[in-house]
């Protein structure tokens, strides 16, 4: 466990094949995951895909931030038959990401899954995936806005006595939208505290646990008012759990 004053909080990097930044396979994570983080009080500090680290690694956070990225989950993971041809796998980052998290939920660890880490939160619970929203919901909304990330792409519902509902204060919610997956079933500790308006699950929670909360936008970017405040309480009970 850290001993500074603040929580330490590990975000999961992505990774990227040769080519762009490197010649080499390479790591990386946009600024601003790690900047919420350290405005909310937190000490971010980088992951990188080690599965076998998994458990050392949690012996030096708080809290666990698995951060979304443009890949997938393996559909054999959650029990699904076939694999959608949409679909793209980096397998030792959901293997490193699978272990940390079923290690942080086992110890119970704050954890916090943002987009793609909502959805590997959810099955990790028990639950399953939407492999691809458009064949699977009728006049779904464009879950991969066409316009710029940094601005909304639609609103939520917020469920009202929902952990999120705690934390934002509000019924509604403006959030970006980067997305072809999203969770379908949910695992039988696992509540739903939001929802697009074409019924597409946005945000996932888990009771009885110290903090467990998925949500599917990326709330880094700080696009509705209350995106901050959920860094706030994510960083808050990490610092409780280290107590």
């Amino acid at each position: 466990m850290s001993t500074s004053d603040k929580p330490v909080i590990g975000l999961t990097l992505d990774s990227e094949e040769p080519g762009g930044y490197s010649k080499f396979p390479w790591y990386a994570l946009r600024q601003n995951y790690f900047s919420a983080v350290a405005r909310a009080g937190g000490v971010p500090i980088a992951l990188p895909h080690e599965p076998e680290l998994a458990q050392h690694y949690l012996g030096m956070i708080d809290g666990l931030l698995v951060t979304g990225g443009a890949f997938d989950i393996d559909p054999a993971l959650f029990g699904a038959e076939s694999r959608h041809p949409t679909v793209k796998l980096k397998s030792r980052r959901t293997a490193f990401e699978w272990a940390i998290t079923q290690g942080a939920l086992a110890e119970d660890r704050p954890v916090l899954g943002i987009c793609g880490g909502q959805q590997l939160l959810n099955v990790v619970l028990g639950g399953t995936l939407i492999q691809h929203i458009p064949d699977a919901i009728e006049d779904a909304l464009a879950h991969e806005q066409p316009n710029p990330r940094n601005e909304p792409g639609h609103e939520i519902t917020v469920e009202p006595g929902s952990l999120l509902h705690r934390i934002v204060g509000k019924p509604r919610m403006a959030v970006n939208s980067a997305h072809h997956q999203a969770a379908d079933a949910v695992g039988p500790s696992v509540a739903i505290s939001a929802r697009a308006p074409d019924g597409v699950i946005e945000a996932i929670e888990a009771a009885g646990r110290r903090f467990c909360l998925g949500v599917q936008w990326h709330p880094e970017f700080a696009i509705d008012p209350a995106d901050p405040a959920i860094f706030d309480a994510f960083a808050a009970a990490a610092a409780r759990s280290r107590r």
